[in-house]
């Protein structure tokens, strides 16, 4: 602090001394001089480059860092487009402020005044408040992955019923667009995401760039595939029909091996009431008699 004060005061000194002869010139040539310009600019010594140099990776890392966990706007609004939430970024940072707030309120009146804190160390009691804000804000996070994670889910069981649906529209004699429509009049997440592509399409926007914009903005792997392929099939002329029908196909052995795979983790879980729960009642149920016969006979 001292180096950097005394480097500040060195820096804000006028310099003493006759200035050279390009300097007296240059205020006379510079509308001619790109050098007499630049000498004319103020070099002022700050130190803020160096600083800059020293804490700029630190200050990347710990950016980077934090926009994994609570993620930036990209992501946030990805998030919210997932989740089907209408609410902005900037609504949503609020939101995230407000439970980190409260959060720390909450703390805070508990750490100063709730009698089991009173014996703590003074360390654990500044702590907690600023430990409850960043579970707060944490928190509000992990309900928006999860809010988004159960949509995505829904939207894969989804898939292939809205997939075989377009196909028989397409099959029946109907053009793509009205296919669209017809499925966005059905209930469910998808269907409401095709209206809203259909009720875009209405207003201007090209059939193409509706799609795209879907795709981008939910980026599930599945239905991206399938977006693309129709895409695609727009682009070459292909006919969709047999594209969908493909695609409805996938997402059908998709979600069976999705099936698969999670019985295959609940398998492990449904051991946990069986070790925990049924196979010691079971033992005590075959071991208390005998104990009570055996405490009656001696």
């Amino acid at each position: 602090m001292l180096g950097l004060g005394l480097w500040l005061v060195v820096a804000a000194t006028p310099r003493i001394g006759r200035p050279r002869l390009m300097e007296r010139v240059a205020p006379y040539i510079a509308d001619i001089s790109e050098q007499a310009r630049e000498s004319l600019e103020r070099k002022a010594s700050d130190p803020s480059p160096v600083l800059g140099l020293l804490v700029l990776p630190s200050a990347r890392r710990a950016r980077d860092l934090a926009w994994q966990v609570l993620g930036g706007n990209e992501v946030i609004a990805r998030r919210l487009r997932q989740a089907g939430s209408p609410k902005t970024v900037e609504r949503w940072r609020g939101e995230q402020l407000a439970w980190a707030a409260a959060a720390f309120a909450v703390a805070s009146v508990l750490a100063w005044l709730s009698p089991s804190f009173q014996t703590m160390p003074m360390i654990v009691r500044l702590s907690a408040p600023v430990l409850a804000a960043a579970l707060g804000a944490l928190a509000c996070d992990w309900m928006l992955q999860r809010a988004a994670r159960r949509r995505l889910a829904r939207i894969s069981a989804e898939l292939p019923t809205v997939l075989e649906m377009l196909t028989l529209s397409l099959t029946a004699g109907e053009g793509i667009l009205d296919a669209i429509r017809r499925l966005g009049r059905g209930s469910g997440e998808l269907p409401g995401e095709f209206a809203r592509v259909a009720a875009a399409v209405g207003t201007g926007v090209p059939l193409s760039s509706a799609l795209a914009e879907l795709r981008d903005g939910l980026a599930h792997p599945a239905l991206s595939r399938a977006l693309d392929q129709v895409l695609g099939a727009l682009e070459r002329g292909a006919p969709l029909a047999s594209v969908l029908g493909a695609q409805a196909g996938d997402a059908r052995e998709e979600a069976k091996r999705t099936i698969i795979e999670l019985a295959g983790r609940k398998e492990i879980a449904m051991l946990v009431p069986l070790i925990f729960l049924i196979l010691p009642v079971t033992v005590a149920f075959a071991l208390f008699p005998g104990y009570l016969v055996l405490q009656t006979g001696f």
